[in-house]
């Protein structure tokens, strides 16, 4: 089946986040009017403005745009760490996708958190325990879930670990004991504990060794074959995206201004800016 005939397995509508209380000259929503995403009356930062995009079953979507243009602002709101000023969110392994998930309780975003999502931070201090065993680090995200069985947990964190090509003789290692991509490594097999259906990777092979971040970029493919998780993948570096995602979207000042099939968006892109971005890589 092709991607495009998928299920949802997320949308999001409009979604926006302001840093101030705005006024009427940046209320309107005319971008043309701010300089950059700063209203330059009231000083209004609009980290997002009317976001909106689609995730299908089994696809991964690219997100790329200079630092600054939303792209991790984005992938919090979507992991419910920072809450929105407008926009909705819904996904389809959660009440039937019928029901925002910006908009119900905290208990219920947790557990959207710990059962429906995993997230991959850049830096992995932000996603792991690192003075915590590994295996404790993949047990934790079991237990978020309600797992109580130790024998279980063990087992789980045990397999996901050589799936992930870390040692199980490390298994009760602190990740500040390992390299940087050993770490990235243990966080994605912490992501993935309880196979959830979405995946959010947030710029994951930045600051590592070109041959660290092919091991990184093959063991995410693999995942994504194996597992048929659906991905969102940000990163400021269109070669990532270029080999991960089946569809891409390009940011700026906050809003998406252009999206499409990523060979599309690489070989012809429309927007000034991915023409810039297009031609840096090449």
């Amino acid at each position: 089946m092709e991607i495009d005939k998928k299920a949802l397995a997320l949308k999001l509508d409009n979604l926006t986040i302001r840093h101030g209380t705005g006024c009427p000259r940046c209320w309107d929503g005319e971008g043309t009017r701010l300089e950059r995403n700063r209203c330059p009356r009231c000083g209004s930062i609009w980290a997002l403005r009317n976001v909106s995009l689609r995730l299908r079953e089994g696809e991964t979507l690219g997100v790329v745009g200079e630092s600054g243009s939303g792209k991790t602002t984005l992938m919090r709101a979507l992991y419910l760490d920072n809450a929105p000023s407008g926009g909705a969110c819904y996904m389809g392994a959660y009440q039937e996708g019928k029901t925002d998930v910006f908009s119900v309780s905290l208990q219920q975003k947790k557990f959207i958190r710990n059962r429906l999502l995993g997230m991959v931070y850049q830096n992995p201090r932000m996603g792991l325990r690192m003075h915590f065993s590994a295996g404790a680090n993949v047990a934790e995200k079991l237990i978020a879930a309600g797992n109580r069985n130790v024998a279980v947990m063990m087992k789980r964190g045990a397999e996901l670990l050589e799936h992930i090509e870390v040692p199980v003789s490390r298994i009760k290692e602190p990740p500040e004991h390992f390299s940087g991509g050993m770490q990235q490594r243990v966080q994605i097999a912490k992501a993935v504990a309880n196979n959830p259906p979405v995946l959010l990777l947030d710029e994951v092979t930045t600051g590592l060794d070109l041959s660290v971040q092919a091991r990184v970029l093959d063991l995410i493919r693999r995942i994504q074959r194996e597992y048929g998780v659906s991905m969102i993948v940000v990163s400021h570096d269109l070669a990532v995206v270029r080999m991960l995602a089946d569809r891409t979207v390009v940011m700026l000042d906050g809003k998406i201004v252009e999206e499409g099939v990523t060979d599309q968006i690489m070989e012809d892109p429309q927007h000034r800016y991915t023409q810039t971005l297009v031609n840096s890589l090449l």
